[in-house]
């Protein structure tokens, strides 16, 4: 069902295409901290965890890059408050 989460750098995005879209999560790198202000997944791919696996990616390339993370998006902060697994790749 699902590819892998990647780094669109030329778009400053993450990805994930799943079902025939993409999800995405903006964002904006300064030195070891990335900064997420914006996550979306398109309105056929909501409800089905498409944007919880796309920040998972995401944490996995924090994790490998050793860079810290900080959700502006509302959704962003949310799925860190449900998912406290994932704290030390905040920031």
């Amino acid at each position: 069902m699902s590819t892998a989460v990647i780094d669109n750098p030329a778009n400053s995005r993450y990805e994930l295409a799943e079902e025939g879209g993409t999800a995405f999560a903006n964002y904006r790198r300064d030195g070891d901290v990335l900064t997420i202000p914006y996550v979306e997944s398109p309105p056929a791919l909501r409800g089905k965890g498409t944007a919880g696996r796309l920040l998972e990616g995401v944490v996995a390339h924090a994790r490998a890059e050793k860079f810290k993370i900080v959700p502006i998006c509302g959704y962003a902060v949310s799925w860190f408050q449900r998912h406290p697994e994932h704290a030390d790749t905040l920031k």
